[in-house]
Order: C-alpha cells, then structure tokens, then sequence
C-alpha cells in the first residue's frame, strides 16, 4: 500500500514537472545572444555587404595590371598581369570575398525579408548591393553560380548550378527594375545603413546608375537591349553630384584592403605603370601629383623615405611593363635610375591609406557613359557637357583623399578647356578619361577596356606568357570550385570556354 502511494506522489511530480517546462518551453528555449534571431536588426547584414565590397588585393595583382595603371616587376605570388600568367592564389581573391561575405549577407537578408513587406525598403536596398556584387563577379568570370547562389542557409544548396552570363545580365536588369521602383515612403524608414543613412532618392540613383552601366556594357551583344537599358536608367534619374558616389568609407576598424596590402608587405612591389603615367603627364593633367609620388635616388625599398618623396609631376617616371626584376635592370640602367624602386608609386601617404575611400560607381563615371550614350544617338543631350562633367567630378573627387590630394578648381577648368571632345575620335577620349577616372576600381577598368578597347595599349610582350591574344579576357575560377564543385563548374565551361586567361565572358566580342 506504502509503495502505491509512493508511485502516484513521483508520478504527480512529474505530470508538474512537464506541465511547468511546457509553460515556459518557448522562453527558456530561446537563444538571446544568437545572431540569426529576429531581435537583431536586419540592417546589420546589409551594412557588412556593404563593407565587403570593397575590392580584394586580386584587382593589384591582375585587374589594375592588365589595364597598365599598376605593375610589379616581381613573381611567385604576385605573378599575373606582369607575365600574363594564371595565379590562381590571386584570381581567386574576387571570388572569395564576394561570394563569403557580400552574396552570403544579401541572401541571408533576401530571405529574411520576403514575407516582411513592412521592411521593403531594405529588401529593395539589398537587391541593389547584391546586383552590383554579382554583376563584377560575372564579368570577371563569366559564366558564375547566381540563381543558386547565397543559398547555402535558407535552401541548403551547398553545390550551386552556373547560370549563363546573358542570363544573369537579363536577371539583372529585372532585378534592379524591380528596386528602384520598389522603394516606397509608406515603409520603414532604413536610416541605419551605413551607405546613404536611408536616403531613397540616393538609392534610387544608384539603382539607374549601375542599370546604365549594365545597359552600356551590352553594346557589342545586344544593342536593342543596351539602348532601351540605358534609356530607362537616364530617365529614371541617375546620379547628380558626388555626393550621390558608391562609395566605401573606411577607418582605423574597417581598414582598406588595398591600403593594407600596399602599405604592408607590398609597400615597395607595385609601381605606377609607364602608360597611365605618360598619358597623364602628357596631357598636363593635375591628377597626376594628386595620384603619385617618386622616390628619387632610391636603390632599395629602405630608401624610399620621406626626404626623397617628390610628388611633382615633372618628377615622375612609370614602369614599363613586360619586365621581371632581372630583365628590368638593363631598363633601369639605360634610364639612369638607381634601381627600379626610383619608379613612381601611387602615393600610399594619401591615396591608399588604411582608411582611404574606396569608390565602386561614381558620378563621373556615369557622366562619361552619359557623354557616350549621347555618341550613339540613344539619349539626348550634349556629349560636351556630360563628358566635361566627368573630368570635374573625378577631379573634385580627389579631395574625398584629403587635402594633399585636393585640385584646384583653376587647374580643374584649365584641363577642361584645353582637352576638349574634338568630333572625330570623341568615343576614345570619353573611354580614356572612364579609365582616369576608374583608377583603383581595378574591375570597372578592366570590364570597360575589355567591352571598349580603350585605352589603346600595347600589349604586354613577356615571354612565357599563358595567354595566346594580346590581353588577358578574364580570370579563371578558384581550385576550390574545381575540386568541390566540378561538375557544375565543367558544365559551365562546356558552355562558355574553357576556364583560362583567354576565354571572352559573354559581351566581349571581338
């Protein structure tokens, strides 16, 4: 009888027991500090895309080297543009950072935000960051997992399909239509965004902005397209002034990469390229003693010190390219240089510091594409105008660097008046001036040299090249995509081109 009763009073305590953890199942179950719960703030994905777009050192080793603004004479892990030779350590830099970090957040945040209609605005805003994301990596690749892509999470899609590039850029244009006209006043105001504080005519802005980019670069493949695409973006309304640049702040926290990697171990590596410092020189323009400085009389990297920096224009010499660090040497002599470290740098005292901005679409970029559209009768206005509002802009954009950096608007108006359009070659002036003005977007200029042939280059004539043309056309996939992810990858492959240095991503025909 005794033991009865003990049975029922443990089997009450545990009826109350359970009853009590069901109660409070939800609560006690809840994890408070865990970054995915709905208490965090959304926003706080899109702010770090946002800060992983600026670029990776890859645009150093290959992007800013196959359009000659920066060069090195040396190998092992910096051999690529300087030999034409495929460095898989560095092709896939671009890669990495975009798809780990940017694509990754935008996804997550996408999905997130799908069935919250209340917060639109961001979800339009995220749109925009992970177009523009996308939109480098397929016209550094090609053919690149998009529909699939940023899906690990949300759809455990761990293996991602390529989509084809003509794809992706048709996906594109819908994707960015569809922001631009979605951003609405009646939702939540976003003013925690690190880029434009909420600002949706900003947004929008740029929304018609990279929509023009993405028009123009269609010129060559689908002209119909391209024109209508640009059309679109110009009376949406696309950037006024440079308040309105894509631009990346950065400060002692969030550190530039290229800043940290030319003033680390790179700091005496890379030299200004002898074209882009040449085409600078002879046309008296003021960017240059913003952009450079040369170290006079330095034999070693230990010599070039403050008390031999010169940043005067007359004093600055570029690196001609198709050399290593031996065969440079007889260059070096028949100039009378002290060694190759006397070659121009871009200044890493202003230019590239850790905390200097990174500028991914601009003002004066969309005003040269403007000058270009107008070139090819697809809008109206005056290409003078536009193309001259270009150069002012990017010159004005040099005091975003600083004070050292700053042009005065006197030698601004005096470059203006004496390189102006001329009507006979009026596409490759504008082209020229969007690759000044695309100096350390490596991506941009490489893309618009690619799509345009402007500047007009040489070829880069190392021997033991990987290349059989003249330029490199695009970057090969990473190692880690061709073992884990091989059957995808080669499916692309079978479609675009084989994956090396010379296979032409979709809208670079010749």
């Amino acid at each position: 009888m005794k033991s009865n009763k003990q049975i029922i009073a443990i089997m009450m305590v545990v009826v109350f027991l359970s009853m009590g953890c069901e109660q409070d199942f939800d609560e006690i179950n809840t994890n408070r500090v865990d970054p995915t719960s709905e208490s965090i703030d959304p926003t706080f994905l899109l702010n770090n895309a946002i800060i992983g777009l600026s670029f990776s050192n890859g645009q150093v080793v290959y992007d800013m080297g196959i359009v000659q603004q920066l060069i090195t004479p040396n190998s092992g892990i910096l051999s690529g543009a300087n030999y034409n030779q495929d460095n898989r350590g560095a092709t896939e830099m671009q890669w990495n950072d975009y798809y780990e970090t940017v694509i990754k957040h935008t996804g997550d945040l996408i999905d997130q935000l799908s069935d919250r209609p209340e917060r639109s605005n961001l979800l339009n805003m995220a749109r925009i960051v992970q177009s523009y994301a996308f939109m480098v990596l397929t016209d550094t690749y090609g053919d690149i997992p998009y529909t699939e892509a940023g899906k690990g999470y949300s759809d455990q899609v761990v293996l991602p399909r390529y989509d084809a590039q003509e794809d992706i850029y048709l996906d594109l244009i819908e994707q960015l239509k569809g922001a631009v006209e979605g951003f609405s006043s009646a939702a939540a105001d976003e003013d925690g965004e690190v880029l434009y504080a909420g600002d949706l005519d900003q947004w929008r802005k740029l929304g018609y902005s990279l929509l023009l980019r993405l028009g123009m670069r269609m010129v060559k493949v689908n002209p119909q397209l391209a024109q209508e695409t640009v059309q679109y973006a110009f009376n949406g309304g696309v950037m006024e002034s440079n308040d309105d640049n894509f631009v990346i702040r950065h400060d002692n926290n969030f550190t530039s990469p290229i800043g940290g990697y030319l003033n680390g171990s790179e700091s005496n590596n890379f030299y200004l390229a002898e074209y882009f410092v040449d085409y600078l020189s002879s046309h008296n323009d003021p960017r240059l003693e913003s952009i450079a400085v040369r170290y006079i009389g330095a034999a070693s990297g230990a010599e070039q010190t403050e008390e031999n920096a010169s940043t005067n224009a007359e004093d600055q010499i570029g690196m001609p390219v198709g050399y290593d660090n031996v065969s440079i040497e007889q260059v070096v002599s028949d100039m009378g240089l002290a060694s190759f470290y006397a070659f121009s740098q871009v200044d890493r005292d202003r230019i590239v510091t850790i905390s200097s901005p990174v500028f991914l679409l601009t003002h004066s970029q969309t005003q040269l594409l403007l000058a270009e559209a107008v070139e090819r009768g697809w809008i109206t206005g005056n290409a003078d105008d536009f193309y001259e509002e270009g150069i002012r802009a990017n010159m004005e954009q040099m005091a975003f660097y600083g004070e050292n950096a700053t042009i005065e608007t006197s030698d601004i108006d005096a470059y203006i008046a004496t390189n102006p359009l001329d009507g006979s070659n009026n596409l490759e002036l504008i082209n020229d001036q969007y690759w000044v003005s695309s100096f350390l977007n490596g991506p941009e200029a490489f893309a618009n040299f690619r799509r345009t042939g402007y500047p007009d280059l040489s070829p880069n004539t190392y021997p033991g090249q990987d290349i059989s043309g003249d330029f490199i056309r695009r970057l090969t996939y990473p190692n880690a995509e061709i073992a884990v992810n091989g059957e995808n990858l080669n499916e692309a492959t079978s479609r675009m081109g084989p994956d090396n240095l010379d296979t032409r991503v979709w809208w670079d025909q010749e």
